[in-house]
């Protein structure tokens, strides 16, 4: 598995507003969802809260991989890709409960692992 480079992990504790994250269908048909509860578990993982996921949850019930997309403060925006779990129990499940705000559900938590990432059109890793 990779790890986020130095400088991208940096922007992400600097991010601005909701990420978006992306999925395809099993016909690659594109969904994408803003989504406001997230963290990252470490620097090999991004974790989104599934709270009110529905094409999401059956996309990556269908396999597909994922990509977040985020902005600094700065204005700099990064994507991130790779592929998704779902987890509903055991550790990172855990952590994602501790974080994730007691009004919304938190039914699981999303992974994404780290394998690609861009900051705009320049691949760093």
């Amino acid at each position: 598995m990779s790890k986020l480079p130095e400088s991208v992990s940096k922007a992400w504790d600097d991010r601005k507003g909701p990420i978006v994250l992306a999925t395809v269908d099993k016909n690659g048909v594109p969904n994408a969802i803003f989504a406001t509860c997230v963290s990252k578990f470490d620097e090999e993982k991004i974790v989104i809260a599934d709270n009110y996921f529905d094409k999401t949850r059956k996309n990556i019930f269908e396999g597909s991989s994922g990509s977040v997309l985020f902005i600094t403060n700065a204005g700099k925006a990064f994507q991130v890709k790779g592929a998704l779990e779902y987890h509903k129990e055991g550790k990172i499940f855990d952590d994602m409960k501790k974080w994730n705000p007691s009004k919304h559900p938190g039914h699981a938590a999303t992974v994404l692992k780290v394998e690609e990432v861009y900051s705009g059109s320049q691949k760093l890793l």
